[in-house]
């Protein structure tokens, strides 16, 4: 575990802060890519994007037309959690961090603009996405790698989590899986089910090949 201790204290961390404000921002920003996924896949499938919704209570939707919906109604979880895990295995991998952090500050501005229209949500997307662009500007790869692993690593144990709670303990919400249940076939907890064990098994993948022999940041 040498190679990895700061994973290790990162997790520690998140976990710790898991249920405290301090983590709010990371929780409301992996409801983003969630909400991003569904937008992602409605329009790769045909679909239009008519908007989308963020609120404080960690809740989010997505407007729109067309599209496949099984991939649609899919990507929500699935999607955020592979942005999460490409985040985290860029950071642990690549020297790239300032041009992804830049990216995604850029991506989260641009899709800000377009879609999101409550000033509770525009507020968050904006004041968000400058924050990165100016990290990716202005600060050390060290620093901007870090962010990246922190965002990676809640995503990661952000949705599974949310799985669980929206689709199995509480099966009875209108979530994604009830949705799918209902247009397609099978159980709330089946889809659920589903997708948190896909998603665990994404997880270990990204541990287990993902980290090499060490996954330690080398502060300079």
């Amino acid at each position: 575990m040498k190679g990895h201790w700061q994973l290790l204290v990162l997790v520690g961390l998140i976990a710790a802060l898991w249920q405290t404000p301090v983590v709010m921002p990371l929780k409301l920003l992996v409801v983003f890519l969630h909400e991003l996924s569904h937008a992602v896949a409605t329009m790769l499938t045909g679909g239009s994007v008519v908007g989308m919704s963020l609120d404080p209570m960690q809740g989010g939707s997505v407007t729109s037309r067309g599209g496949w919906r099984f991939v649609i109604l899919s990507a929500g979880y699935l999607g955020s959690l592979l942005i999460g895990v490409g985040l985290f295995l860029a950071a642990v991998r690549t020297r790239w961090d300032r041009v992804i952090l830049g990216g995604l500050g850029v991506v989260l501005l641009a899709v800000t603009i377009l879609y999101l229209r409550s000033l509770y949500a525009i507020g968050f997307g904006v004041v968000t996405g400058v924050l990165m662009i100016g990290a990716a500007r202005y600060l050390r790869r060290d620093v901007n790698d870090l962010v990246l692993r922190v965002i990676g690593l809640a995503s990661m144990i952000y949705v599974p989590l949310d799985i669980f709670s929206d689709t199995i303990a509480r099966a009875h919400l209108r979530s994604d899986a009830r949705m799918l249940a209902e247009e397609f076939a099978g159980p709330t907890l089946f889809w659920g089910g589903a997708w948190l064990l896909v998603s665990l098994w994404v997880i270990w993948l990204c541990l287990r090949l993902g980290l090499g022999r060490s996954s330690n940041i080398a502060w300079r």
